[in-house]
């Protein structure tokens, strides 16, 4: 067990159990509150994160799932019968919901756990809220450490839902070992399917609410689009979310390809790299003082942009 210390706001020690992997596969229990507290010092960089990152211990091979689509779509209520189904054969699941954050006032709802509230108090379900802070790809700056705190706590399936950005909701591609993207039948025309960046980085695509009308053709249309698109053809299912319909399909296909080699391992684990580069290149930058330097270099008729930000770089 890792000992690690932080200091808080008020200048107190705060001394945090850390449960590694290893001491996991020896209780089939995994203490919440440990993990819960990582993740904290992580995301918030609390003195001892980069000593617990680089400690971290992976020796099980947890599935990272990653949930994308448009706002709407169905997201939170998938992943909540797909809890229900993986509880079934007495799995561990973390589930990471990512909510948007206002430009505005840089809060975040965290509204997703609403959709789960049924699963909140289960001793096999961990939940963890997560706001972008400004991140454009539909992931915060900060999911992937916390994703591999995670990894290393002994989950058997970690679950990251990422917030409704559209077709540059693409990140996702770069962190999880299997991309699932879910649609809706009326989600647009075959042109729209085309331009998407989001048809190119699906394991599988979901069409969610199958039970409203057109979802058959809209099945068919988006099996032919892809097939001429892509080499390899991912599979269409469709789901009824809310009623548990065709989960159990979709099941099947993430125990299949958890078992499969990811032949992008390298690509992922590049893209995954790049981001936690360019996390370190610019944590130093606070983007509350930057807007207050903005707003005051604005009131200067000679104010041009690109200069201003020489300044930083």
């Amino acid at each position: 067990m890792h000992r690690l210390c932080c200091s808080a706001a008020a200048n107190r020690l705060i001394f945090v159990d850390i449960l590694m992997h290893k001491e996991n596969l020896q209780s089939s229990a995994i203490n919440f509150r440990s993990v819960a507290r990582a993740l904290t010092i992580v995301e918030n960089d609390l003195t001892g994160a980069d000593e617990l990152l680089r400690n971290l211990s992976f020796t099980k091979n947890t599935p990272i799932i990653g949930i994308t689509g448009p706002p709407g779509a169905g997201k939170s209520t998938l992943v909540n019968s797909l809890i229900n189904l993986l509880l079934n054969d007495g799995k561990k699941i973390a589930v990471l919901a990512i909510d948007p954050t206002s430009l505005f006032n840089f809060g975040s709802l965290l509204g997703d756990r609403i959709r789960m509230a049924s699963h909140f108090n289960h001793p096999d379900v961990f939940i963890r809220s997560l706001a972008t802070r400004g991140s454009l790809g539909g992931l915060s700056a900060k999911t992937i450490e916390m994703t591999d705190v995670l990894r290393a706590s002994g989950f058997d399936y970690v679950l990251i839902e990422t917030v409704g950005v559209g077709q540059s909701e693409i990140e996702i591609a770069g962190l999880a070992d299997t991309t699932l993207v879910i649609l809706v039948p009326e989600g647009g025309d075959e042109i729209q399917h085309i331009k998407s960046g989001l048809m190119e980085i699906a394991d599988a695509f979901i069409i969610n609410k199958a039970d409203r009308a057109d979802a058959d053709a809209f099945a068919n249309n988006l099996q032919k689009i892809i097939g001429q698109k892509m080499g390899n053809q991912p599979p269409v299912f469709k789901t009824i979310a809310s009623q548990a319909g065709g989960i159990a399909e979709v099941i099947d296909f993430i125990k299949s390809a958890s078992n499969l080699k990811n032949e992008r391992r390298e690509l992922l684990m590049t893209e995954k790299a790049y981001k936690l580069i360019q996390q370190k290149l610019t944590q130093h930058i606070d983007k509350k003082k930057l807007q207050h330097e903005v707003a005051e270099a604005l009131s200067h008729k000679s104010f041009n942009l690109y200069s201003f930000v020489d300044t930083y770089v």
